[in-house]
């Protein structure tokens, strides 16, 4: 398989946030597919959507799941309540540079779980300005799987390329999420292109890796590639042959997969 140039786009973190907002005015509506909870002033609140074919729900942060301080909680719900209005740089400035780095991390990764694109975005943002931050794979791999569902492509790739200007390398589910995005907006060739160079740099695909590709080229009538990333199998997988009948089984050429 030829290896395809990827091109992506050249900014900053802050022109990243500026260009999405500029671009996407209706950020703020929640998305219609997965399981989203929203908090209000007296608690949680359920609103039923369509759960990912590939995923059991949500992809759930690297870092350690937790129950949500009541600090964390009323730091959403002002974010949420301030986010169109010009008293949202005083949430920032009085709840949030109070809050602990845990409550702060728990602050954002609720936020994404809500869908709340924007406000995902300038909370990350400021969670880099800390003085205890450090460059983190798993942080830029949820925002990566959060734009990418909503298939809000360029963004996608400008935090890909962030990853790499904050001096870290792409592991396999950052990978993964990227290429779920391009998939998302049927860009095969970019998808490939971005399986070739994973493999080159010496990352290993995963099964999810896997499994996206073969059932999505096989959807697109790509059957070429979907049998060279099964013959990839062999080398990635163990037990090749039952995975691929796992796959087959579970997910059959009929079902439309949606990553969302």
């Amino acid at each position: 398989m030829n290896t395809l140039q990827i091109g992506f786009p050249k900014m900053g973190f802050r022109e990243i946030t500026t260009r999405f907002l500029l671009h996407n005015p209706n950020h703020h509506l929640p998305c219609s597919s997965s399981m989203v909870v929203s908090i209000s002033s007296s608690g949680f609140s359920g609103k039923s959507t369509i759960v990912c074919g590939l995923r059991s729900g949500p992809r759930k942060s690297l870092w350690r799941s937790r129950v949500l301080s009541s600090e964390a909680i009323q730091a959403v719900h002002s974010l949420k309540l301030a986010r169109n209005s010009d008293k949202l740089d005083e949430v920032f400035s009085n709840r949030l540079s109070r809050l602990l780095k845990e409550d702060l991390i728990a602050t954002f990764t609720e936020l994404q779980r809500q869908n709340e694109l924007e406000l995902s975005l300038k909370v990350f943002g400021f969670v880099r300005k800390e003085p205890w931050y450090k460059p983190d794979l798993s942080l830029y791999s949820d925002l990566i799987y959060m734009f990418g569902k909503n298939k809000l492509i360029e963004t996608a790739e400008e935090l890909f390329l962030e990853i790499q200007r904050e001096g870290l390398k792409p592991n396999t589910r950052t990978y993964t999420e990227m290429i779920g995005a391009f998939i998302q907006v049927n860009m095969v060739e970019k998808a490939m292109g971005l399986y070739a160079s994973m493999k080159e740099s010496g990352c290993a695909p995963d099964k999810l890796t896997l499994t996206i590709l073969i059932r999505n080229l096989e959807k697109a009538g790509e059957e070429e590639l979907a049998s060279a990333v099964k013959k990839d199998c062999e080398e990635y997988v163990e037990n090749p042959e039952e995975f691929l009948i796992e796959v087959a089984k579970n997910y059959p050429k009929r079902r439309v997969i949606e990553l969302v």
